[in-house]
C-alpha cells in the first residue's frame, strides 16, 4: 500500500497545454473556411436574383406573344409589385424587410425590347462586388455592373 501512495497516478483527462493546442488548431481552420463560407452565401442569393430574372424574361416573352409588345410592369406579368423585392430565397418580400436581397425592376423598355435588372440591397450590396446589379434583356444577353466572371 506505501509503494502505491508513493507512485503519483495519473488522473484521466486533458492538460490545459492539450487543450491550449486543440483550441489552436479550430481558430486556424475556422479562419481557412470563413471566407470560403462567405463567398458560397454571396454566390447561392445571387442565384436567387439570376432565377428571378429569368422568369421575368420568360413572363416578358409570354407577354409579347400576347400583346404584341413588352411591358413596363412587372404586375402586369403577374408578380406582387413593381419593384419586386425577393428574399435569398427568390420569394417576393415587402419592401423594407431585412430578408431582402435584391430589387428586381425593368428599364429600357419599348415595345420590342427590355432591360431586367437585378440590384443587391442590403447585406449582398457590400458583400458582391464581384458582380454587382444582374441584368437580362429580351436577347437574353446576361450581364452584370461590377464586370466580373462568372456572374451568371
Amino acid at each position: 500500500m506505501h509503494l502505491l501512495s508513493q507512485k503519483k497516478r495519473r488522473q484521466p483527462g486533458f492538460t490545459l497545454l492539450e487543450l491550449m493546442v486543440v483550441v489552436a488548431i479550430v481558430s486556424i481552420l475556422a479562419a481557412l473556411a470563413y471566407p470560403s463560407y462567405m463567398q458560397y452565401v454571396i454566390k447561392t442569393k445571387r442565384t436567387a436574383a439570376t432565377s428571378v430574372l429569368l422568369r421575368v424574361a420568360d413572363r416578358q416573352q409570354q407577354f409579347f406573344m400576347d400583346n404584341k409588345s413588352y411591358t413596363n410592369n412587372l404586375t402586369n406579368l403577374g408578380f406582387a409589385a413593381d419593384p419586386l423585392i425577393v428574399s435569398d430565397e427568390g420569394n417576393s418580400v415587402p419592401a423594407g424587410d431585412p430578408e431582402a436581397v435584391y430589387s428586381v425592376s425593368l428599364s429600357a423598355v419599348t415595345a420590342i425590347t427590355f432591360m431586367a435588372t437585378a440590384a443587391p440591397m442590403n447585406g449582398q450590396l457590400s458583400r458582391d462586388t464581384k458582380c454587382g446589379s444582374l441584368t437580362l434583356d429580351q436577347a437574353a444577353t446576361r450581364g452584370n455592373s461590377a464586370g466580373g466572371d462568372g456572374c451568371w
